[in-house]
């Protein structure tokens, strides 16, 4: 099910790291997130993803990379691009230097920029434009899943960047490895919290494209299912992304190791910076169930009502303040992140293993974020539709 890896691990390259780095060995204490991040780049342009050409991914990858800042990434596809043999026109469409030579490739790197700049206008009329031109649910969750997976890999480039040009930072024991952070004074706040259409609510979401259903479903596409979690196939959400089990499987892989690997940032620390980018992008579904795994941990909520009132201001301790900055940054504006930030995390108590963490976090809602936005959208329990958020 899986695709060899490419010899040169991309992040690596782009950064740049090199074995006997002191950033590249940080990296590796979390082998899973680096193995399914090449795995999840290995899948995005596989040869057999039906319905989009490797041609038009990375047309659509050096274009989101081009509008993120991130020159070295947009570099690689760049090269990658024309060694495919691309038409000068495509090219040049891709890195914004001419319109684009058909409708087709318009729709495609229209819908890129949309999602790069603001997922939250990525709304369904967007998704049918690209069934307008031709896409099948295969393709349209290719296509998503690619441009989502770019935000992530534009925001974990930058962060590396950042740590890298901030240099090595003070050393770190085992015992501070895994220690928590000190917790803040218990502020539980009375539920539901309910501000400018954010909440902390269960709240359920609708497809816009058909999913997978499961009696139909490939072996390949129930075992990616069942690596996300053992809910997966009771979730349209889930079931929608099956259509490119593959992947789905990297993603899955990867947002496991994020979110719930041992060590490092506490557990209620990469929910705070999930729930930030969550707030930030305007996903109402993906902030309501990151703040509620925020309170389940950290038994308060008071910062997530201050984060959906006025992110700018959101945090209770210095420490989460710098966290909430630092979120903010890198995923509004993630080639502005630099040394500078690492330095304030630093001396805000954070290590740069919990850090990465954090970069880890913001880039997988990055990713998480413009599923959900350009795919289906929140609802309650009831079913009836979900408020929208007001950035």
């Amino acid at each position: 099910m899986t695709h060899p890896s490419t010899a040169v691990d991309v992040i690596d390259q782009s950064v740049p790291l090199v074995p006997g780095d002191a950033l590249h060995a940080l990296r590796r204490q979390r082998p899973k997130i680096v193995d399914a991040t090449q795995g999840s780049y290995d899948a995005m342009f596989a040869p057999g993803v039906a319905g989009v050409s490797v041609i038009e991914r990375l047309a659509m990858a050096l274009h989101a990379c081009r509008l993120g800042g991130a020159a070295p990434l947009a570099a690689h596809y760049r090269e990658r691009l024309q060694s495919e043999g691309a038409s000068p026109a495509t090219v040049a469409a891709a890195d914004g230097q001419a319109d684009a030579p058909d409708v087709r490739m318009a729709a495609l790197l229209g819908f890129t920029a949309k999602l790069t700049h603001k997922p939250i206008e990525g709304d369904h009329q967007a998704v049918k434009a690209l069934e307008s031109v031709g896409l099948q649910p295969e393709a349209l969750v290719a296509v998503g899943q690619l441009i989502a997976f770019l935000s992530y890999q534009i925001r974990l480039h930058a962060g590396l960047r950042a740590l890298a040009a901030a240099g090595p930072g003070p050393a770190e024991s085992t015992a501070q490895a895994g220690a928590a952070a000190p917790a803040p004074v218990s502020a539980l706040l009375p539920n539901p919290i309910r501000i400018h259409g954010f909440t902390n609510e269960v709240l359920d979401w609708r497809p816009w494209v058909e999913p997978v259903r499961l009696e139909e479903a490939t072996p390949e596409q129930l075992a990616a299912l069942d690596a996300m979690s053992p809910t997966a196939k009771d979730q349209a959400y889930f079931r929608l992304l099956a259509h490119q089990p593959e992947m789905l499987l990297q993603r899955s892989i990867a947002f496991n190791a994020i979110m719930f690997a041992p060590g490092g940032m506490p557990r209620a620390e990469r929910e705070l910076g999930a729930t930030v980018e969550s707030r930030l992008n305007g996903c109402v579904y993906c902030a309501s169930v990151h703040a509620q795994r925020f309170e389940q941990l950290a038994k308060r909520n008071d910062v997530i009502a201050q984060l959906f009132d006025d992110p700018a201001n959101a945090g209770t301790t210095v420490r989460e303040k710098c966290i909430v900055r630092l979120s903010a940054v890198l995923g509004l504006a993630p080639a502005k992140l630099g040394a500078a930030h690492v330095h304030e995390a630093r001396a805000a108590g954070l290590s740069d293993t919990e850090t990465l963490d954090l970069v880890h976090a913001v880039a997988l809602f990055a990713w998480a974020n413009r599923l959900m936005l350009n795919l289906g959208e929140p609802i309650h329990l009831d079913g009836t539709l979900a408020e929208k958020g007001r950035l």
